[in-house]
């Protein structure tokens, strides 16, 4: 097995004529799913593509600048993350520094959009970083911190968080139930292990481990892990 990771320096923004570039990461990882590394450039602004049957969520890890939709408007001063309400409402994203986020977009299924429309999280939503729920989990260091910022059910088979550690990390059988993938932040600086093969991962990096296989994403005593993980269940409810 080869480990999929995309590395920082190999996406290398080609900006339009409004400032703005997008990148797919790791294409085909999973039937449906089309993940993308955005860059605005300071001053610029985009209106991104609207979907009305695929969940997406944008995570923005560099810059400043802010959001706008219907209902509110919010500044990015760090780590944040944002879902619009698919193609019912318009959204714009504007650039006060060159910005740097994700934009990750998962298909919709009839059995999905059944389940979202019995019980969701009111759309659209935004969240910083200061307003993710801190969690505790069995399968990291005693000092790695993590926090969770997409619940299950809330936006479909999505769940999305952040870890934190320096010198330990994550140690984790394989989870059957959900893909992952993984962003580096920071001045991450860790070693992803897929069952028996590891290689190193960087902020910028983005990587994907297949459902049931077991991983750990851990750095040696001083250097940093930071990650944002996202998920997605391999399986509709109720299937």
């Amino acid at each position: 097995m080869s480990i999929a990771i995309v590395r920082k320096e190999e996406m290398v923004p080609e900006y339009d004529a409004s400032g703005f570039a997008k990148i797919e990461m790791l294409p085909g990882t999973f039937p449906g799913v089309h993940n993308y590394k955005c860059f605005l450039k300071a001053g610029c602004e985009v209106e991104p593509e609207k979907f009305a049957d695929k969940t997406a969520v944008y995570c923005f890890t560099e810059g400043r600048g802010y959001v706008t939709t219907a209902k509110f408007a919010r500044n990015i001063e760090g780590l944040s993350f944002f879902v619009p309400d698919f193609a019912n409402s318009d959204f714009r994203i504007h650039a006060v520094e060159d910005m740097v986020f994700l934009c990750l977009v998962m298909d919709m299924t009839d059995k999905d959009i059944e389940n979202y429309n019995a019980c969701h999280t009111t759309l659209p939503f935004f969240r910083s970083f200061d307003e993710t729920c801190e969690y505790t989990q069995d399968c990291k260091g005693p000092h790695t911190r993590s926090w969770q910022v997409l619940f299950r059910g809330e936006i479909g088979r999505n769940l999305l968080g952040i870890v934190k550690a320096v010198g330990e990390g994550t140690v984790e059988k394989g989870h059957p139930a959900v893909d992952q993938w993984n962003y580096g932040l920071d001045n991450a600086d860790f070693t992803l292990t897929v069952e028996n093969e590891s290689v190193p991962h960087h902020a910028g990096d983005w990587s994907f481990v297949p459902a049931g296989l077991d991983h750990s994403l851990t750095a040696e005593p001083g250097k940093e892990v930071s990650y944002i993980w996202f998920e997605r269940f391999v399986k509709e409810d109720n299937e």
